[in-house]
C-alpha cells in the first residue's frame, strides 16, 4: 500500500480530525491526570483530543520546527510541553526534563496534511514546489539527492522505500533528466517513464515521491528507534498506539510487537527453537484496527491506515535488559 497523508489541520486553518482519532483515544485508556507522549504533534490533533479525554499532560514532539512554532496556537492549552525532536529520542528528551515515565506514547507515521499542502515544502506534485521534502527543514534536499546520486542508488531507493517494481526505468528516466527542481518536473519525468494516461487509479509518480522522502528522512530507521524509545519511556501498564500508512511502516510495528511480546512464532523439527530471550515488555497486544466505512467516506485519505495498540509490562526494556 502507499503511503497517504495524515488527516491533520492543513496551513488554511480548516480543521480535520485525524485519522483513527477516536481509536487512538480508545486505545491509551486515558484516567484523569496522565502524562502522555504524542511522538508525532503535527498540526495538533491528537494532542487536542488527548487532551479533551483527561490527559494532565501532553508532550508534544516534531522535528518540524514549524510545527512546533505553530503548536501554542493550535492547542492553546497550558498543559501542552511542545519539544522540536525526533521521537526516537523521546527518552532522553524526556529525561532531561524529568519527565519520566510516561502513561501512553502515540505515534502518527509519515508526513502530515499542514506538510502536505505547503507547496514550498516539496513533498507533494499536486501544487508545483521546489524538490525539498525534508521534515526537519535541514540536511540533503531532494532535488541534491535526485541530481547527486548514481543511477543505482536512485533505482535501491525507489525499489526498497517505494517498492516500485520498474525502479531502473524510473531511474533512467531522472538522470537522463538532470537537473531536476521542482516537484512538477519530477512528477513529469515519472509519469512520462511508467506511461500515465488519463483514469489510473491512482498517479504513478506517487511511489517515487513516498520512497524519496523516507529515505531523505530516514523514517524506516526513525520509527524503529522510536519504537525502542517508547519501550524505554512508557510505565508498567502504560500503553503504546502507533497509526501506520503503509506496508513498510506496518510491518515493522508488527515485528516489533510481535517480538515483544512474546508472540514469536514457536520453532519445528527443521527449524529448532531459538533459546529463551528477555522477558515480554509488551502484552495485550490488540488486532490491528482499519477505519471505517464513515472514516473512509469523510477521509479517503485514510484508506490504508492501520492502527495498532498494546500494553507495557513491567519487564525491563530489551535493550536495557541486554545492556545489564
Amino acid at each position: 500500500m502507499i503511503n497517504g497523508p495524515k488527516s491533520n489541520e492543513p496551513s488554511n486553518g480548516e480543521v480535520h480530525v485525524p485519522v483513527l482519532l477516536e481509536e487512538v483515544v480508545a486505545g491509551l485508556a486515558i484516567t484523569q491526570g496522565d502524562t502522555i507522549v504524542d511522538g508525532t504533534f503535527g498540526a495538533g490533533g491528537y494532542a487536542r483530543a488527548l487532551l479533551g479525554a483527561g490527559a494532565g499532560r501532553v508532550i508534544g514532539f516534531d522535528r518540524d520546527p514549524d510545527a512546533i512554532a505553530n503548536g501554542p496556537s493550535l492547542v492553546p492549552d497550558p498543559r501542552l510541553i511542545l519539544i522540536e525532536e525526533r521521537f526516537s529520542r523521546m527518552e532522553q528528551a524526556l529525561r532531561d526534563r524529568d519527565l519520566l515515565p510516561v502513561d501512553g506514547v502515540t505515534l502518527d507515521i509519515g508526513v502530515s496534511s499542514m506538510q502536505l499542502d505547503q507547496a514550498e515544502r516539496g513533498f507533494a506534485f499536486s501544487n508545483d514546489g521546489p524538490l525539498d521534502m525534508r521534515m526537519s527543514q535541514s540536511g540533503q534536499t531532494a532535488a541534491e539527492f535526485l541530481n547527486e546520486a548514481d543511477e543505482a542508488e536512485i533505482a535501491r531507493v525507489l525499489r526498497e522505500y517505494g517498492e516500485e517494481p520498474r525502479a531502473r526505468k524510473v531511474a533512467q528516466a531522472i538522470v537522463a533528466a538532470r537537473p531536476l527542481s521542482r516537484t512538477a518536473e519530477l512528477a513529469a519525468v515519472v509519469r512520462k517513464a511508467l506511461g500515465h494516461h488519463a483514469g489510473m487509479k491512482s498517479d504513478p509518480a506517487t511511489r517515487t515521491f513516498q520512497a524519496i522522502r523516507i529515505h531523505l528522512n530516514a523514517e524506516l530507521d526513525e520509527l524503529e528507534a522510536g519504537l525502542r524509545a517508547a519501550e524505554r519511556s512508557l510505565r508498567a501498564g502504560g500503553r503504546l498506539a502507533v497509526v501506520t500508512f503503509h506496508s513498510l511502516e506496518d510491518r515493522i510495528v508488527k515485528r516489533f510487537l510481535r517480538d515483544r511480546s512474546g508472540a514469536t512464532p514457536a520453532g519445528s523439527r527443521h527449524r529448532p527453537m531459538a533459546a529463551s530471550g528477555p522477558s515480554p515488555s509488551f502484552t495485550s497486544v490488540a488486532k490491528p484496527l482499519s477505519p471505517s466505512d464513515a472514516e473512509l467516506a469523510r477521509n479517503p485519505r485514510a484508506r490504508s491506515a492501520r492502527l495498532r495498540t498494546a500494553v507495557r509490562t513491567d519487564a525491563p526494556a530489551w535493550d536495557q535488559e541486554k545492556a545489564a
